[in-house]
């Protein structure tokens, strides 16, 4: 990449974020726990083009990001922040909040949100997102997830990925490609919902921390939506 072409997706990036704070920075966590609720309820009820079963039955962990934000011009970027939770025998943790950021080229205009979810197969990928941040598809393998109650993930080759991820954007639900984006830990929002200066994601996912009434909220949803699966 040209130095004059990394300005300006840094450029478009900043500009983005700055723009889109009203409507998804700024929100408080518990809204996001609220907003993140409402699409896994939404999105495991769409017919014929569910999530497998079968994946949710063994995911590690699963992360929501409502509302993700894709801008830009010949340049894009896209922007959100979410909730993630790890499945520890069964039972799910209390989330822990998340970011997720990233840029494309190719011929691009306007703007689009779109909901995302995140699929952690294996317990490396839950791992590494607790220890800080990495980059999807570098880091951590990530495909497009595959879709549909009879989908045979186990013959899809794309399926050896570590994360798979899923997107609903104006009424369209479907895997979708995020190679290049850093997801990372939003130690800002951890701090204000659980009320502790320098709180690691351990200390959240092992439950070492006292956690709001929201937290318990979001945990029942997971529960009764995807269960204790493992």
């Amino acid at each position: 990449m040209s130095r004059k072409l990394f300005s300006r997706f840094i450029f478009i990036l900043g500009a983005a974020v700055f723009f889109l704070q009203p409507t998804l920075g700024l929100a408080s966590e518990a809204s996001k726990l609220s907003d993140s609720a409402a699409v896994l309820k939404e999105i495991t009820s769409i017919p014929e083009r569910e999530i497998p079963p079968q994946l949710l039955r063994n995911a590690h962990g699963i992360a929501i990001i409502p509302g993700l934000l894709k801008a830009g011009f010949l340049v894009g970027a896209r922007y959100g922040t979410g909730v993630l939770s790890v499945n520890r025998g069964g039972k799910w943790s209390n989330p822990v909040f998340i970011m997720l950021a990233g840029g494309s080229f190719g011929l691009q205009i306007g703007a689009e949100s779109t909901d995302i979810i995140l699929i952690f197969k294996t317990a490396r990928s839950v791992e590494a997102i607790t220890r800080g941040k990495f980059t999807l598809g570098a880091d951590i393998s990530v495909a497009a997830g595959p879709v549909g109650r009879h989908a045979e993930a186990g013959t899809d080759i794309v399926l050896k990925a570590e994360i798979y991820s899923y997107s609903r954007s104006r009424g369209v639900f479907g895997g979708i490609a995020l190679e290049g984006a850093v997801l990372e830990i939003n130690y800002d929002a951890n701090e204000a919902f659980y009320g502790r200066k320098g709180l690691h994601p351990d200390d959240i996912v092992y439950g070492k921390v006292k956690a709001p009434a929201a937290a318990g909220k979001f945990r029942q949803t997971l529960q009764r939506y995807l269960g204790g699966r493992r």
